[in-house]
């Protein structure tokens, strides 16, 4: 059957339509690794790895059986060396790959420990007297937003963003934003909403958040400086009062995390 598929000989070697498209497939799958690593202190080791591994393939193509038996008895650890190696790209790249839209469809990445650090630290934050301004993104991007701010990239924790929200912080101004589970920026700005409905005696912050929930999905989370009150904006609407539970639980809502139980 397979003589059906050859499209041609070279040889002794029969090459079929699959073995072009698994060379294409690994040509692109080669260069787009490269291009993630390019820049960092891995290029170089990454160009070696890739070097050894096409030499593992001629050795095992032309019958070297000297090569082929050494490469063969280098592989395990050739495995746990990439690892250790490559364990910061490794990481970024399983970050990167967990963002993209086509992997959050089909599989919804738990956000339960996300929203339950947020809860933390908008409690924290309001017990200190921190003012404080957490956008919680869905649907609607925010990039322009993002943009505004310093890029943070990092993983959402209540004691990073009291920290950010401390008052001798150079980031405690502005917004954080929580994109895919991760603090992809702080010191945001965000649009002012110009809505009459706002009670005149909240600042600031207040009228941004219900700024940024007039134009996006997102949840915004303020924290009164002043008062250490918590409200949250959504849809345009500002809800104010809130405590540990009732933060909790819009969070959980608003982005269908069930849950059986509120700490």
């Amino acid at each position: 059957m397979g003589e059906h598929f050859a499209l041609f000989h070279i040889g002794f070697i029969k090459v079929t339509f699959f073995d072009l498209l698994d060379v294409m497939v690994m040509t692109v799958i080669l260069y787009k690794l490269y291009i993630f690593v390019r820049g960092s202190r891995a290029a170089q080791m990454f160009v070696g790895l890739v070097l050894i591994f096409f030499a593992s393939l001629i050795a095992r193509l032309f019958n070297m059986s000297g090569m082929t038996w050494i490469f063969d008895s280098l592989k395990t650890v050739w495995l746990v060396a990439f690892v250790i190696i490559f364990q910061p790209e490794l990481r970024r790249m399983l970050i990167f790959l967990g963002q993209s839209r086509l992997i959050r469809y089909f599989v919804k990445v738990s956000s339960q420990r996300t929203f339950d650090e947020v809860t933390k630290a908008a409690v924290e934050l309001s017990n200190r007297r921190f003012g404080g301004l957490i956008v919680v993104t869905r649907d609607t991007g925010v990039k322009s937003i993002v943009e505004t701010g310093m890029q943070i990239q990092a993983e959402v924790s209540s004691e990073l963003i009291t920290s950010i929200f401390n008052p001798k912080s150079p980031l405690h101004d502005g917004a954080v934003i929580i994109q895919n589970d991760l603090i992809q920026a702080a010191k945001c700005i965000l649009p002012l909403s110009q809505s009459t409905s706002i009670d005149p005696r909240l600042g600031t912050r207040h009228r941004a958040a219900v700024g940024l929930a007039e134009e996006s999905d997102a949840i915004i989370i303020v924290i009164s400086e002043e008062t250490g009150k918590i409200a949250v904006a959504k849809e345009g609407i500002l809800i104010q009062d809130l405590d540990k539970v009732a933060i909790r639980a819009v969070l959980y809502t608003a982005f269908n995390v069930d849950s059986d139980s509120s700490n």
